[in-house]
């Protein structure tokens, strides 16, 4: 899903990687990538500490997210960076939801995105939206207010938002593309 692309040792990309002893596939983490003015969603840290277990692909063991933490990284992607829900999205939610998950998406500060991406995948489901779903205007703000309020890591990265804002000149373009897009 989100998470994580899964490369052998022998890709080239992580020939710096394959000389670690203990290393036998390397991984590329893209799930805690911030948003595109470079706030934080998701604290990355912490869901790699508390979410990795081992798996084995194609005979060779590796480390990636447990099930339930790919459903709130899934969520936390649509909701807070992509203000989109894809289909992708509610087949993870529906697939791998548990209650271990909406206690997980609590403790990662992604509650609300659970929720949401939980009620448009219902709506989807059942004919009253389709995929890709936008969310409004009103909603994106209301979630990332709340989010602000809440999420002390979402807020410390706020800062980069105005960084962010000053250095690009063609930002209203840019941030209204990304309001008004069906996908990406």
């Amino acid at each position: 899903m989100y998470s994580f692309f899964l490369f052998t040792a022998l890709e080239l990309s992580f020939r710096s990687f394959a000389r670690l002893p203990s290393l036998r596939v390397g991984l590329l983490l893209t799930s805690t990538y911030p948003l595109f003015t470079w706030v934080v969603y998701i604290d990355g840290g912490r869901l790699l500490r508390c979410c990795v277990e081992e798996i084995e692909v194609d005979g060779v063991r590796a480390n990636a997210l447990a099930r339930e933490a790919e459903v709130v990284v899934a969520a936390a992607h649509a909701i807070y960076k992509e203000h989109v829900v894809l289909l992708i999205d509610c087949l993870t939610m529906w697939a791998w939801a548990n209650k271990e998950v909406w206690g997980l998406a609590e403790g990662l500060g992604a509650g609300k995105a659970l929720e949401t991406l939980h009620s448009i995948c219902r709506a989807i489901s059942t004919g009253y939206a389709e995929a890709p779903y936008r969310l409004s205007i009103a909603t994106t703000m209301r979630i990332l207010s709340e989010k602000l309020v809440e999420d002390p890591v979402f807020r410390a990265t706020t800062i980069n938002m105005v960084k962010y804002i000053l250095k690009h000149r063609n930002i209203g373009t840019r941030i209204l593309s990304r309001i008004l897009r069906r996908s990406y």
